[in-house]
């Protein structure tokens, strides 16, 4: 899936509809900036318009995602490639959570036992809640991970 491709062939099927990057944008209830952003391939249409975007321009959601028209024989093998891609990014997406996850709760883990420090050694600092919010987002995070951790694993 190569955004500057798509950007291309999006441009050239509103082109074809004889619709300014404004028409199409106000069909889409979005901004004309994000369709020019389509359009040079600095992003893609989120998949929540992606449908609407294909019905106004005429296309298939395959078409789309492959920036170009398809016969009949292609369009089977082109699907198979999108889903085989959309699925590696979805996994990456995923990686990506965990991680910032588990950096969160390190972070929590980590400075839970600094704040009670700071107040047995300073008691004169008691009282200000931040031991308190720590350690609620903290058990909050600890468990999301764990949550989302053993649905990944029960699938």
């Amino acid at each position: 899936m190569n955004l500057e491709t798509m950007g291309t062939f999006i441009a050239a099927c509103r082109k074809e509809k004889n619709l300014t990057q404004l028409q199409l944008a106000e069909k889409l209830h979005i901004t004309n900036r994000a369709v020019s952003k389509w359009e040079t391939g600095k992003s893609c249409p989120d998949a929540s318009i992606m449908l609407e975007l294909c019905e106004i321009l005429d296309i298939t959601v395959n078409e789309l995602l492959s920036g170009e028209r398809m016969e009949e024989k292609q369009y089977r093998k082109k699907a198979e490639e999108n889903l085989v891609i959309l699925q590696r990014k979805q996994e990456r997406a995923q990686k990506s959570l965990a991680r910032i996850e588990r950096l969160w709760l390190a972070i929590a883990l980590l400075l839970f036992p600094v704040h009670l420090a700071i107040n047995y050694y300073y008691p004169e600092n008691n009282g200000t809640g931040v031991g308190l919010i720590i350690a609620v987002v903290g058990l909050i995070l600890f468990a999301v991970h764990f949550a989302r951790y053993y649905e990944i694993r029960l699938k």
